[in-house]
């Protein structure tokens, strides 16, 4: 059964039609590469799966199961997490304070409440264990590299039990070393039986992880294939219109 289903998605903004007729199917521990130039429709389809946006028209399914989202705490209950290209963390804060940020453990004591410093070091501690990353509870935000940040934000998606994680070009502006790091994270989420949606414009990156490569022009889907059946001389064809559609 399929992680993530797009049946026929539209979306319009007035008169302007940012998405026409999409339709795409994602499975678990699938790692689905989204490529397309500036205003091609990548970022409207991703707030449509996130629930930022409504479809037009068309549906969407999880896990077999219709859904409609019209907030995004809606797509989240639904195991749907976006890692945003800012990633939306706060730099003053611990990596375990971050993963946590909003969700808070709390303890009792009496009238007393306080916040559950230690439990959220040791969770934050497993799920950086489970992505393999290096990545400490107690390290502060504004010290970490590009890789280690976008550990901290996967690691806030796997602490709800994503089942579908939304990637919004998380390689931008980081060194080698660091890109690197980040697509381990990726490979990580996919042997957990997580589907990635990665969004990206840097090719070599995608094909080095993507087990399937859609493209997008002009709001329309013009191929679906798996990345071993395609080219980065094809997708870029097909983003720039030298290739109508495979």
């Amino acid at each position: 059964m399929s992680a993530l289903e797009l049946h026929n998605i539209s979306k319009n903004f007035g008169a302007i039609q940012a998405l026409n007729d999409v339709s795409l199917s994602i499975e678990p521990g699938e790692v689905y590469g989204l490529m397309g130039d500036n205003g091609a429709g990548k970022s409207t389809l991703v707030k449509v799966i996130a629930g930022n946006f409504p479809p037009s028209a068309g549906e969407v399914f999880i896990s077999g199961q219709k859904v409609e989202f019209h907030k995004p705490i809606d797509a989240q209950r639904a195991g749907i997490e976006v890692v945003y290209q800012d990633l939306a963390i706060c730099d003053n804060l611990s990596a375990a304070s971050n993963v946590f940020l909003g969700r808070e453990p709390i303890r009792q004591f009496g009238p007393l409440k306080v916040v559950d410093y230690a439990f959220m070091r040791k969770r934050t501690g497993e799920l950086f264990s489970r992505l393999k990353s290096e990545t400490r509870p107690r390290d502060l935000v504004r010290r970490m590299s590009g890789g280690q940040r976008q550990a901290v934000a996967i690691a806030r998606a796997l602490l709800t039990e994503a089942r579908i994680v939304l990637m919004d070009e998380p390689t931008a502006a980081i060194s080698v070393r660091q890109v690197a790091e980040v697509l381990n994270l990726i490979r990580q989420l996919r042997d957990h039986g997580i589907a990635v949606v990665l969004i990206s414009h840097r090719m070599p990156d995608v094909f080095e992880v993507a087990d399937k490569v859609a493209v997008l022009r002009r709001g329309r889907l013009v191929a679906a294939k798996k990345a071993s059946d395609t080219s980065p001389e094809e997708v870029t064809g097909l983003i720039t219109g030298a290739i109508e559609a495979v």
